[in-house]
């Protein structure tokens, strides 16, 4: 027997931020929601604790199967972290059961539910621009849905409200997955370069980005981006910078912040009419989210900063707030992924400056090239500049680190730890070592 509805769906890699959000999203879609990770993490807690409990670690061909016995699966999506090689894909495409990537799912609930798609992109900025989004329509009390691939502390990661005109979604350019979209409206938060074994140059990776704005109904951006892409035909393009009227009155803490700030307040003003005085204040009341600039404990931040553009950033919101409690700034960092250290090492030679104190543990690994020599943090010291190479120590997870990190805390010095990891990260490991 097939089930015609609810569907029943599982999600491959449940755990990661897109994917879990997705899985929300199914679920209050009426679509019958499993999943499966490689390892147990606080992300499979969040999901169990908020309904989804059909979700099992340990990708095997026996646990699908199991499931698929119990009530044949319609569709399985999966992400772009898992391999072709991966048993359930195997066993999926074996039993004949309908598989797609994310993008595919996603568009199919669009359709279905009558929704324009308001699309987040860039390079760096995208969580909290679409956390910024999604907190305005609830301050102004409009239905709306969403995908935030982070934790928010006014909704969860993923809504479907059947009152919505618009969905707003984190569209991430890797693996060119944005590229399956065709948004209403759609803001872009920054351009600069990541994502190398994809994308082998910069001009590649700005073509990719003037596909997306060529689908997109219109667009809002910075000047910088604007020109950075050679875009001539201004029709559709709300292009922004600095010296707006209004830019000046927001005052969330952080450049990038206020910068995320004004983009959005644009295209809500766009989309609502709601008079943009009114937008900003609200966009001052604006609480952050999870991972971006999180205070864990007093003085102690956790942050997901993990390129170039985004640790400068976190670095100038951290000296922001240290310059005004008169504090010194110690960081903790953990790259992601060994194979963007590869393209970016040199990259980082100043992006440290103002720091203290610099400890930095080994890369998060996550879809390397077994050809890559993994990079030590030792290694990677050395292309810093003389300055922060003076302050700067490899580190592993241990009572050393945490005697380090207490050490700063107990001398009231702002501790800024980057990490880009989900499962067994350095974010994962203070929230063990330094929260009740």
């Amino acid at each position: 027997m097939r089930y015609t509805y609810p569907y029943a769906y599982i999600f491959l890699r449940i755990g990661g931020s897109a994917m879990g959000s997705l899985a929300f999203i199914a679920q209050q879609a009426g679509y019958d929601v499993s999943g499966s990770d490689a390892q147990n993490s606080a992300s499979l807690d969040y999901l169990h604790s908020h309904g989804i409990t059909n979700v099992y670690v340990g990708q095997t061909e026996e646990a699908i199967d199991a499931l698929h016995a119990k009530k044949p699966i319609d569709w399985l999506v999966y992400s772009a972290a898992v391999p072709e090689s991966s048993p359930e894909l195997q066993y999926t495409n074996t039993h004949h059961i309908r598989t797609s990537k994310r993008d595919d799912f996603l568009n199919y609930i669009l359709t279905d539910k009558h929704l324009k798609l308001v699309a987040i992109a860039g390079t760096h900025g995208k969580s909290t621009t679409t956390a910024m989004s999604i907190w305005l329509f609830k301050q102004l009390e409009l239905p709306i849905s969403y995908c935030i691939g982070a934790k928010i502390g006014f909704g969860d990661s993923g809504q479907l409200d059947p009152a919505s005109k618009y969905f707003i979604y984190e569209c991430d350019e890797f693996d060119r997955n944005f590229l399956a979209f065709y948004p209403y409206l759609s803001l872009i938060s920054g351009i600069a370069w990541d994502h190398h074994e994809i994308f082998p140059s910069q001009d590649d990776y700005n073509q990719a980005f003037r596909e997306f704005l060529d689908q997109s109904e219109q667009k809002v951006l910075w000047e910088e981006d604007y020109d950075k892409l050679q875009i001539t035909d201004e029709d559709t393009y709300s292009v922004l910078n600095t010296l707006d009227d209004g830019y000046s009155k927001i005052t969330l803490t952080g450049e990038v912040n206020r910068r995320n700030a004004w983009l959005v307040i644009d295209a809500v003003h766009t989309l609502t009419n709601e008079p943009v005085e009114r937008l900003i204040e609200l966009m001052n009341e604006f609480p952050g989210l999870s991972r971006r600039m999180e205070q864990l404990v007093p003085n102690l931040y956790t942050d997901y900063a993990h390129n170039p553009e985004k640790i400068q950033g976190a670095m100038q919101t951290a000296l922001e707030i240290a310059k005004e409690k008169g504090q010194k700034v110690a960081v903790v960092y953990e790259p992601l992924t060994n194979r963007r250290m590869h393209y970016t090492r040199t990259q980082h030679r100043d992006i440290f400056n103002g720091a203290s104190a610099l400890y930095w543990v080994p890369s998060y690994l996550a879809r390397e090239d077994p050809e890559q020599t993994v990079l030590t943090p030792a290694e990677l010291i050395k292309d810093l500049n003389p300055e922060l190479q003076s302050v700067a120590q490899p580190m592993e997870f241990n009572d050393q680190l945490k005697t380090a990190i207490q050490s700063h805390l107990d001398a009231n010095d702002l501790v800024l730890c980057l990490s880009g990891g989900g499962g067994n990260s350095l974010d994962e490991w203070l929230r063990t070592n330094f929260t009740k």
